[in-house]
């Protein structure tokens, strides 16, 4: 079972030994919304399912389970989505992208949240599968036969807006911000209403936790530049934001392969929190 990472061979291996297993494709665009679809159709590792942000993978209309640009959708939706594909409680999840984690980290998150401990992030992506020289397939994926996935117990902490604002300056909450550093600082704003950032957070692009080869950092030096941002502040204390609760998620993982735990996400992020103007921020 794998839950955090999974490189190329380990999943080739997978594939080869017969057991139930599903790959899913994440990748997307925010200024073409259409875009990853057609990257998809192009070349993807043979097999897997698009999952689509707007419509797979957030609430864009109809009941929501959290605010913002990419509101989280119901448990019970998103289930009758797995369900759709043919998703099954038994099979290993192996998400990617080509997009440094950022999407597929989405999916990840959201699969631990309806219970569903077996998912892993194919470390680098699908460059780092064309690059092994992996095979990929083109066109739309073949139709699936339903199933019924059942949720369980979730196995990651969502964090609403009421609860980030009551905690707000106590020692028992640390907000680590994933977003780049200039909308950090609230320098840029390309995409909310508001520049700036909530009071007290702590900037860690998500971007940070990769090398240069677009895979995961060794364990220990992410430890020690998560070590380092705390500053002796509790890990089990943070909770992550971006944007919309989508880019985000990679310093969530990045934090649970370091060794620190599970940590919770204000899914609803930034967005959400800034649409309220009695709502403090800071800039800098």
């Amino acid at each position: 079972m794998y839950t955090t990472l999974i490189s190329i061979d380990q999943l080739q291996t997978l594939q080869a030994s017969g057991q139930p297993c599903m790959v899913f494709d994440c990748t997307f665009d925010l200024a073409q919304p259409d875009a990853g679809a057609q990257q998809y159709r192009s070349a993807h590792i043979p097999g897997a399912v698009y999952a689509h942000l707007d419509t797979a993978l957030s609430a864009k209309h109809g009941p929501a389970a959290s605010g913002g640009r990419h509101p989280l959708p119901l448990r019970e939706t998103f289930a009758a989505w797995l369900s759709s594909v043919g998703f099954t409680n038994t099979m290993q999840a192996v998400v990617y992208d080509r997009n440094g984690v950022n999407y597929a980290g989405r999916l990840w998150w959201m699969l631990k949240w309806v219970g569903h401990a077996n998912v892993a992030v194919l470390d680098g992506g699908l460059q780092a599968w064309q690059a092994a020289g992996g095979a990929v397939s083109t066109g739309d994926a073949p139709a699936r036969s339903a199933s019924n996935y059942a949720l369980a117990q979730s196995l990651s902490a969502l964090i609403a807006t009421e609860k980030v604002a009551t905690n707000l300056g106590r020692p028992g909450q640390t907000i680590l911000d994933a977003r780049a550093t200039p909308r950090f600082k609230g320098e840029v704003e390309p995409l909310d209403p508001v520049a700036g950032h909530i009071p007290g957070a702590l900037n860690r692009p998500f971007s940070h936790n990769l090398g240069p080869d677009g895979t995961f950092k060794p364990a220990a030096q992410l430890r020690a530049e998560f070590d380092t941002l705390l500053a002796g502040r509790d890990p089990a204390t943070v909770v992550h934001h971006c944007g919309s609760g989508v880019s985000a998620n990679p310093n969530l993982i990045a934090m649970e392969i370091a060794g620190l735990g599970t940590t919770g996400l204000y899914a609803g992020s930034w967005s959400d929190w800034c649409s309220d103007p009695s709502r403090p921020f800071a800039k800098g």
